[in-house]
């Protein structure tokens, strides 16, 4: 049930009050970013604030972007040892026929793991995601291949998904969303520190084959605004984008692009988004972990009530210019059952503003309530029938 916070909670809102409004950038923008992408999304992977959306859910030709899902599969079959990157896989004819960016494959190649994810990542190479696709598939074929990482995808949360090949090849039904490739970036990143650093990587030369084709296409790396990834995509259908990631400082944001015009366009759009993220927008932290929110009464406890403290330390990203009033609730059911576990989420902590989605906050039990002794109990169920007596059976509710 909603409830008023008491005036000592009030005024610690006040206290913090320029800090927690701005908390409401964890579900909506602030500040609007023109882009002429067709399709963008942004945010700030610290915080999980969303920074920018446009046309984020449409299901889009994503390219060569698509190649981050093929990655993501075979970073999780080498990491549960199905897959080593020293294995050397064969070349079909299937693969060795890709067309546009490859690492010039063909079927007398034997080819180490190793270098074919290489050859993904920095040369964005269609024959060696075909070769991989083929040594994964569960039936040896690229499109049994596209059918499991589409089956991945939908169990990652990327809810507008869909593959028809391994590498973003122009074909009827391979899609996927900007905010969809946002999700897939943020995964490879926290689940695969150890291949990441890959994303970063300028050349690579695979036996001396594509002179023309080694140099990473990522127009951010070496321009020393913290970029490290992640992949370039481009067919006449989807225009030019770009899935990339920065840090500076205790900040990381990710974002997806497409649509754009040119790889100049490209570039220039990829560059601004990254500096408009980091100089428009800037980290404040308040209520460190365990923080006394408020408290609630207990039912048939050993103490009658409990303290509700923050779950974790709250940061917040604050846009450099803007201001609004919010309005803060805590909701739960009253009043809480014992037992009551240390931690256990009993509250939460609503922050609203006009015009934004509301931000819930969970509460937790700052200590353990056990269940009360006999006495207690008797205690309780009088003071339920007393209740329902002068005030009505639903008082008891």
């Amino acid at each position: 049930m909603p409830i008023q916070l008491p005036t000592k909670i009030l005024q610690l809102y006040r206290l913090y009050l320029s800090s927690l409004i701005t908390i409401l950038v964890f579900s909506m923008p602030l500040k609007a970013f023109e882009t002429n992408a067709k399709a963008a999304f942004v945010v700030d992977l610290t915080t999980g604030s969303i920074l920018l959306a446009k046309n984020a859910d449409k299901p889009l030709p994503p390219a060569s972007m698509s190649k981050l899902m093929t990655l993501y599969v075979a970073f999780e079959f080498i990491e549960a040892g199905r897959l080593s990157l020293d294995e050397k896989l064969p070349v079909s004819a299937h693969a060795a026929k890709y067309g546009g960016s490859t690492m010039f494959l063909d079927t007398t190649d034997r080819v180490r793991v190793d270098d074919l994810l290489k050859g993904i990542i920095v040369l964005s190479g269609n024959d060696a995601c075909a070769v991989i696709a083929e040594a994964l598939s569960p039936d040896g074929t690229e499109a049994g291949f596209a059918r499991l990482i589409t089956e991945r995808a939908e169990q990652l949360g990327m809810t507008n998904s869909t593959f028809r090949n391994s590498n973003g090849w122009p074909a009827t039904g391979h899609v996927m969303s900007m905010r969809d490739l946002a999700l897939l970036s943020k995964r490879l990143i926290e689940d695969f520190p150890e291949f990441y650093p890959l994303f970063a990587e300028k050349e690579f030369v695979f036996d001396g084959r594509a002179p023309a084709n080694s140099r990473n296409r990522n127009p951010l790396l070496g321009l020393g605004i913290g970029a490290d990834g992640l992949k370039t995509g481009h067919t006449n259908e989807a225009g030019y984008g770009l899935t990339g990631s920065a840090v500076q400082g205790n900040r990381r944001i990710i974002f997806a692009i497409s649509g754009l015009t040119s790889s100049a366009e490209r570039a220039h759009e990829a560059e601004a988004i990254v500096n408009w993220a980091f100089r428009q927008f800037t980290m404040k932290s308040f209520g460190e972990k365990g923080t006394v929110i408020a408290r609630a009464p207990v039912w048939n406890g050993r103490q009658s009530i409990v303290n509700l403290v923050l779950k974790d330390r709250i940061g917040a990203l604050v846009p450099i210019l803007g201001n609004s009033d919010a309005r803060f609730e805590i909701e739960y059911k009253s009043p809480i059952p014992a037992p009551i576990r240390q931690d256990q989420e009993l509250a939460t902590l609503i922050i609203s503003t006009e015009g934004l989605a509301d931000v819930k906050i969970p509460l937790v039990a700052e200590t353990a309530v056990p269940m009360g002794g006999f006495i207690t109990r008797v205690i309780t169920a009088a003071k339920s029938i007393i209740n329902q007596v002068t005030s009505g059976p639903e008082a008891a509710l």
